[in-house]
C-alpha cells in the first residue's frame, strides 16, 4: 500500500509529531509512505518534511500559494499518478480540502485508480476566527471522505454533532516512539549550563489557548520559594512576543528562557524537572505523551483526553484550566518531593509504553486503511480501535 500523509504546517507541533511517528512506524510495517507538505511561499514551514527526511522517509513539497491555489490540485493529482498513491491521509483543514478536490472525479467511479481518503481531525474545529471559512468547508468535505479519525473522544462527539455519521468516525489514540524517549541526555540543561537549578518546562505552539500566560504567572509565584528556578518555553508561534513582554512586566524575564523550536525533543524533556501543560483546550496532546515517555512528572489541565493520560497523583497532577495559582501550587508540590516526581515519571512511562506506542497506533491505522482501500461504494461499517 502506498500512503500519502498530507499536511499544511505552521511549524512542528503535535499534529506534525504524530504524523512523523505514524509514518515512520507504517514504514516499519512495510508500507510505502510519502510525507507531503503544502508549501506556502508566503510563510514557508517545511519542518515536518525535514523531520521525516531525517528518518529516511520519502517527502514531497507541494507548491501552494494562498488559501485556494488551483494549481495545487494539479500538483497533487500528478503526485497521485507518479507515486501510484492508494490512499491519502490528510491532517487539517487545508490538507482535507486539497486532497478531496484532487481525488475527484476519480472517486465518482469504482476503479483501481480510485484514491481513498482518510482525515485526522487533531483538534476540531479550529477556534481562530480567520479559520472559520475553512471550518465550514471542511465540515461539508469530511462527509465525502472514506473515514474520519480523531485522537479525542470529545472531538468525535463534535464531529457527530456536525453531521458526520457515527460509523464514519473512529477515535484512535496518538502514539509515540517510546524507545526514542528512553534515557536521553539532558541536552538543553547542558546548553543552558543550568547545573542543579530546577527547570520547569512548557512545550507547544505559542498561542493563547496553550495557557502561556498562566505558566508565566505561576512562575512568578514559584520563584518566591525557588528563586533559582528556570522556566523554559520550547516552541514558537504568534504569542511568543506577547509572552516575552509579560515575563518582563512580571519582573521574571531573567528566569524565563524562550528556547524556540528544538529538534532534539527527547533531550529537552530530559532536561525538565517538571513538565507543564496549562492548555485551555486539547485533544490528545503529543507533547504530554512525549514527556511521559521520557519519564517526566507532568502537570496538566483537565481538558480533552488529558484525564485519560494522567491519573492524578499517579502519572502526574491534574489542575483546572485558567488557574495560575493551582499550577504554581502543583509545581511547588513536585519540586518539594523528588521521590514523588520520580515515581510519577516512571508510572507515566509505563502507561505510555503499554497503551500509547507508535507501533500500536500504526497497526490500528493500517487496519483502517485496508478497510478504506477495499471500499468501493458499499455501506461503510465501523472500524474499531485496537486495544
Amino acid at each position: 500500500m502506498t500512503i500519502l500523509q498530507l499536511i499544511s504546517s505552521a511549524g512542528f507541533y503535535g499534529a506534525e509529531s504524530m504524523l512523523v511517528s505514524l509514518s515512520d512506524s507504517l514504514a516499519r510495517l512495510d508500507c510505502k509512505v510519502i510525507v507531503g507538505v503544502l508549501r506556502d511561499g508566503r510563510d514557508t514551514h517545511v519542518e515536518v518534511a525535514d523531520a521525516a527526511a531525517r528518518l529516511g522517509l520519502k517527502t514531497r513539497q507541494i507548491p501552494c500559494s494562498g488559501r485556494f491555489d488551483l494549481k495545487t490540485i494539479g500538483h497533487i493529482r500528478k503526485l497521485f499518478q507518479d507515486d501510484e498513491i492508494d490512499l491519502v491521509h490528510a491532517h487539517g483543514y487545508k490538507a482535507d480540502i486539497f486532497a478531496f478536490l484532487a481525488s475527484w472525479p476519480g472517486r465518482l467511479v469504482s476503479s483501481p485508480q480510485r484514491v481513498s481518503l482518510v482525515s485526522t481531525c487533531h483538534n476540531w474545529p479550529n477556534p481562530a476566527r480567520k479559520m472559520q471559512t475553512y471550518a465550514v468547508l471542511d465540515r461539508m468535505i469530511l462527509k465525502g471522505f472514506d473515514h474520519v479519525t480523531t485522537p479525542s473522544p470529545l472531538v468525535a462527539d463534535v464531529l457527530r454533532e456536525s453531521g458526520i455519521k457515527d460509523n464514519h468516525i473512529t477515535w484512535i489514540r496518538n502514539g509515540v516512539d517510546t524507545g526514542r524517549y528512553q534515557s536521553p541526555a539532558p541536552i538543553l540543561r547542558q546548553e543552558l549550563q543550568a547545573g542543579n537549578r530546577p527547570i520547569i518546562g512548557f512545550v507547544g505552539r505559542m498561542v493563547p489557548a496553550k495557557g502561556g500566560e498562566e505558566f508565566l504567572e505561576a512562575a512568578k509565584i514559584v520563584l518566591e520559594t525557588h528563586p533559582n528556578a528556570l522556566f523554559v518555553l520550547a516552541g514558537d508561534g504568534p504569542s511568543r512576543e506577547p509572552w516575552k513582554a509579560l515575563a518582563t512586566k512580571l519582573g521574571i524575564a531573567h528566569s524565563v528562557f524562550f528556547a524556540g523550536v528544538m529538534q532534539d525533543m527527547p533531550g529537552v524533556y530530559a532536561s525538565f524537572d517538571v513538565m507543564t501543560l496549562p492548555s485551555h483546550e486539547e485533544a490528545m496532546p503529543m507533547c504530554l505523551l512525549e514527556a511521559m515517555a521520557a519519564s517526566r512528572a507532568s502537570i496538566a489541565t483537565s481538558v480533552g483526553a488529558v484525564p485519560e493520560l494522567i491519573t492524578n497523583n499517579e502519572t502526574g497532577l491534574l489542575i483546572e484550566p485558567h488557574d495560575a495559582k493551582a499550577l504554581a501550587d502543583a509545581t511547588l508540590q513536585l519540586l518539594a518531593d523528588p521521590a514523588a516526581r520520580e515515581r510519577m515519571g516512571e508510572q507515566a512511562r509505563e502507561r505510555v509504553v503499554r497503551q500509547y506506542s507508535a507501533t500500536a497506533m500504526a497497526r490500528t491505522y493500517l487496519g483502517l486503511y485496508q478497510r478504506c482501500t477495499n471500499y468501493r461504494g458499499m455501506d461503510r461499517t465501523p472500524v474499531h480501535e485496537e486495544n
